[in-house]
């Protein structure tokens, strides 16, 4: 059964979708790994797939929730990662579970709880995964909720900046409401910070105050800003030469979360 955790906090410009990606392809050195992408932006989808994410118009994880089949809509990345892919267009699934209204004008009738239609879809396929990583949109909105309550773990993603810090308590809540209301396991198993600038005093003031407020949960990594982890979404994981300096940094942090589950 499939371990899901959810990559989150309802900010932009924080790594999440990068961190996701990143995660993915060093968990499919070990593991067999399905990526969902939950942000209509497609990030996730466009860095794992190496196509434009509006190619995934029609069968994208969005259309899987509405035709309640997971397998149908899957891609395949490499034999160890596969994709739920995403689009512009997931931005209209609230629209959808609120009205049965599709985005191009079906009616496609949605009667269950709108918090776990992405729980229920990934119940199809969680035998065969070892992990589930799903990438969120930088709001609190039905997709992130959706995730959350898919996840039994969730890693905050923690730009060092005060915008970032002040949005963390919020999120906290997203994680204990679905827990609390729609009695899911979920909890946060870590705050990565990310997108440290080792230039910058404030970034490091910031980064001490979380280890402060949470002590038990700042993962030791800090992941810093470098240029080829930038270029990550040009060049992708396949012929790149800097690929290494890319993901170097984020190889501790994966010790540490692999840690964390197997400690549970």
């Amino acid at each position: 059964m499939a371990i899901t955790i959810t990559m989150g906090i309802q900010k932009g410009g924080c790594g999440k979708s990068t961190t996701t990606g990143i995660l993915a392809y060093l968990m499919s050195q070990d593991y067999k790994v399905l990526a969902v992408d939950m942000d209509s932006q497609g990030n996730l989808t466009e860095l794992l797939s190496e196509h434009v994410s509006n190619d995934f118009v029609g069968s994208s994880v969005l259309e899987a929730m509405q035709q309640g089949d997971a397998k149908k809509y899957i891609y395949e990345v490499s034999d160890s990662i596969d994709l739920l892919p995403a689009n512009n267009f997931l931005a209209t699934f609230p629209r959808w579970i609120y009205t049965s209204k599709t985005y191009n004008g079906e009616y496609v009738p949605f009667k269950k709880n709108p918090s776990l239609a992405l729980d229920e879809l990934l119940d199809q396929v969680r035998d065969e995964y070892d992990f589930i990583l799903i990438d969120t949109p930088p709001s609190l909105s039905e997709q992130t909720t959706n995730a959350l309550c898919a996840s039994e773990y969730v890693v905050v993603m923690y730009e060092c900046s005060n915008w970032c810090y002040s949005a963390v308590p919020n999120f906290m809540d997203s994680v204990k409401g679905a827990r609390e209301f729609v009695h899911t396991e979920t909890e946060v198993i870590g705050i990565l910070r990310t997108m440290n600038d080792v230039r910058r005093s404030d970034a490091k003031a910031f980064n001490e105050i979380i280890e402060e407020d949470y002590p038990d949960l700042v993962f030791n990594t800090i992941i810093t800003r470098k240029a080829p982890i930038g270029r990550l979404s040009l060049y992708g994981f396949k012929e790149n030469k800097e690929l290494n300096q890319a993901i170097i940094q984020y190889k501790d942090f994966y010790k540490e979360l692999i840690d964390r589950v197997q400690n549970r």
